[in-house]
């Protein structure tokens, strides 16, 4: 029986890195696989590239994207071993669902990668179906600059302030984001806040 997976984590925690190393190992084996990603990212000339610098071709999905439908027509012209999503947090929740669905009916093992919540610490929606339907869940690490796990992505603007409000997405890495531990996360927002009402 296939499984939906969920690999999740915050930036810089290697998440296209172990895509791109999964889709190899099938691949050295002779088995067919298919990887896709979203198509608001824009920010390299592949589709998929790690910060290690391993790259590959994709499908793009946008939100009019019939997952199953393009999975299942190349799955009859030639088995498909696997299906690896890169940026899973951009699936809407039928995406996320007919994910599931390849697992569920036509038996092909899903892979998903992506982040669990936004700058602000809110869930993305295609990651929320995610951790409520996927058969495993993988948590991938990221290291704060304390040493403590990261789980939280802080936004910077231009000046390297942590950005508070605006639109969930705004695509960027290292120059936009950075990946912190939720006590800093929170610091860096302001939200924690001593009895006298100054920033901890």
């Amino acid at each position: 029986m296939a499984k939906l997976y969920f690999y999740y984590a915050s930036m810089n925690a290697g998440k296209s890195t172990n895509l791109l190393q999964a889709d190899f190992n099938y691949r050295e084996r002779g088995m067919a696989t298919m990887r896709w990603t979203a198509a608001i990212d824009t920010r390299g000339e592949q589709p998929i590239a790690s910060r290690l610098g391993l790259s590959a071709d994709a499908h793009l999905f946008g939100p009019d994207t019939d997952l199953w439908s393009a999975v299942t027509t190349r799955h009859e012209q030639a088995p498909l071993a696997c299906v690896l999503v890169d940026e899973a947090q951009f699936l809407s929740p039928d995406q996320a669902w007919q994910c599931a669905r390849l697992a569920d009916e036509a038996n092909i093992p899903v892979l998903c990668y992506g982040l669990r919540t936004d700058f602000q610490g809110h869930l993305f929606v295609g990651s929320a179906v995610l951790l409520g339907i996927a058969d495993t869940l993988v948590e991938l690490k990221a290291v704060c600059h304390c040493g403590r796990k990261a789980t939280m992505n802080l936004r910077l603007d231009e000046h390297g302030s942590a950005v508070r409000s605006g639109a969930q997405t705004q695509i960027g890495g290292n120059e936009r984001y950075v990946a912190l531990c939720r006590r800093h996360f929170a610091q860096g927002l302001g939200l924690y806040r001593s009895a006298a009402g100054a920033p901890t």
